[in-house]
């Protein structure tokens, strides 16, 4: 053994000699201090040739290649795996969870009565939240009723005016008949006094001309002086008469406003629309038209009264005046004023009532109270935010991918999510629903300015909505700004809406169009809009 390892040493001399140069020695020996005093070493001699030793030869280490055949099976059974996954699939870990949140305030101001929730309750929609005060409320419902009553009774009182000037509209329209029916008469009582007027004319003649026979037979004696006064006294008495009948035929064309004595001589001469522009009748018309018009009812003045009365027929198509006078009625400017004036107090009642109900504060939408700032006692106003509830049905994850990640992303496409919460146990599913219309930096407070200094490249983040697929809040929750790891399968078949597309399509006209009629207003007092989303990890 001791020969052994002494001549392995000498190999290993022997090699370092053949290795290192001269001078590496020469230098080495000149770098050693040599002795003060060389001592003359005793002379040795020379040993005899070493015998060489064959050195056993190496044994195969079989292990090592087995422990990288090993690695080699595990690498192709997890690493292949991986690398495909990778190549068919992107993912971002800056990511995190967003849902609604709905502002909760009252509609109305008062003093805060009662709160029925706290922080992290859940609560669904329609519960009750907050109670107000309702007393003062309540007084203003009494007053709206006590208007709404008088309103009634006014009314009232305006269709029994109405009705009234409707009764003497009626009145007044046998009052124009009337009038236009003595203008008939007198102008047939013109004509009867004429008749009278010539007839008392003959006689005048006739007396006249015995008169003037018997005046020649006094002076001859044939005839006495009582006689002849006699037939004078007739003659006066009977021109007397045509006197009188004159001017009871003056008089009636006076009444009629035509003129006594006409151009044309004749007496009974008389326009064919007399009894249309009497002043007596145009009187009567105007006393009609009146009445007519403190009801709604108005015509033009130059219309004669019998195309007012034709015109006035014509508003009903059978003529039936009994409906006209119901028209007349129902469209009357007071009755009009006095419904009007119902309607306004029945909607101050409506506006009361609502107010009253507002008094009860409820949930619009399921979710988890957070953020509650009120308490009894409070004085709170319209509007004014008194919680906060947040869905937990209406949840989605924004993803911040990067710009170079976007080429191939495309709305539609599944989406395998692992929340930091629950690690590698529970995975959720989802869908790309779309794309935010700017990075991150282009929506934030104080955009950059890149057209000024020095620009540094910075690859852009643009927020990806992905809705959930098959999402059980009672088994498994997200909560908002939860951090989550989203992986885009690229190759799996895309579902839903817009699938394959960038952007969303413009909704159809009829889509767009508004509901027919809108809900009826709930009791639950909301802001109705969500809580801006959370800011992404830095």
């Amino acid at each position: 053994m001791h020969v052994a390892c002494k001549a392995r040493l000498e190999n290993i001399v022997f090699l370092f000699a053949v290795n290192c140069p001269a001078h590496s020695l020469e230098s080495h020996a000149m770098a050693t201090p040599k002795p003060a005093v060389a001592e003359k070493p005793p002379e040795v001699p020379p040993a005899p040739p070493a015998t060489p030793v064959e050195t056993p030869p190496r044994k195969t280490r079989w292990w090592l290649w087995l422990l990288l055949v090993a690695l080699l099976i595990v690498g192709g059974i997890f690493g292949v795996p991986w690398v495909i996954r990778a190549y068919n699939t992107v993912s971002t870990d800056d990511a995190f969870v967003n849902s609604h949140a709905t502002f909760v305030a009252p509609r109305v101001s008062g003093q805060v009565a009662a709160v029925l929730v706290e922080d992290n309750n859940r609560v669904r929609k329609g519960d009750l939240l907050v109670q107000l005060d309702k007393e003062p409320l309540q007084a203003q419902v009494n007053i709206a009723q006590a208007a709404l009553s008088a309103a009634d009774a006014n009314l009232l009182v305006a269709q029994a005016q109405v009705r009234a000037t409707v009764s003497q509209m009626r009145s007044l329209r046998f009052n124009l008949d009337h009038a236009i029916e003595d203008v008939d008469n007198q102008a047939a009582l013109l004509h009867a006094r004429v008749a009278t007027l010539k007839s008392y004319q003959a006689l005048y003649e006739r007396s006249q001309k015995d008169y003037d026979r018997v005046v020649p037979l006094l002076t001859s004696g044939g005839i006495s002086q009582e006689v002849v006064d006699q037939r004078k006294q007739q003659a006066l008495a009977d021109e007397a008469r045509v006197e009188e009948a004159l001017q009871n035929v003056y008089q009636i064309r006076v009444q009629l406003g035509l003129k006594a004595k006409p151009e044309s001589g004749d007496l009974t001469e008389v326009p064919l629309d007399l009894n249309q522009v009497v002043s007596s009748v145009r009187q009567a018309q105007a006393s009609l038209m009146q009445a007519a018009a403190t009801v709604g009812v108005s015509d033009s003045f130059n219309k004669t009264p019998r195309q007012l009365v034709v015109d006035f027929y014509k508003r009903d198509p059978s003529g039936d005046i009994d409906r006209i006078y119901d028209k007349i009625v129902a469209s009357a400017p007071g009755i009009k004023k006095a419904d009007s004036e119902r309607v306004e107090a029945q909607r101050n009642l409506d506006q009361a009532l609502l107010n009253l109900k507002y008094c009860d504060v409820r949930s619009e939408i399921d979710g988890v109270v957070t953020r509650r700032s009120v308490n009894p006692g409070n004085n709170v106003v319209a509007g004014q935010s008194l919680m906060l509830v947040r869905s937990l049905t209406e949840i989605w994850v924004d993803a911040n991918f990067k710009e170079t990640q976007l080429g191939s992303l495309r709305i539609g496409q599944l989406v395998e999510l692992e929340a930091d919460m629950y690690g590698s146990k529970q995975h959720f599913k989802g869908r790309i629903s779309g794309f935010t219309t700017g990075t991150g930096s282009t929506l934030s407070l104080l955009p950059p300015e890149n057209a000024t200094g020095n620009f540094v490249k910075v690859v852009q983040r643009l927020p990806v909505r992905i809705e959930l697929i098959g999402y059980k809040p009672d088994e498994t929750p997200l909560f908002p700004g939860l951090s989550v790891t989203p992986t885009v399968l690229l190759n799996e078949p895309m579902e839903g809406p817009d699938a394959g597309k960038m952007l969303q399509q413009l909704p159809s006209a009829s889509a767009a169009k508004p509901a027919a009629s809108p809900p009826a207003p709930s009791p639950a007092i909301t802001g109705g809009t969500s809580a801006p989303p959370l800011a992404p990890k830095q």
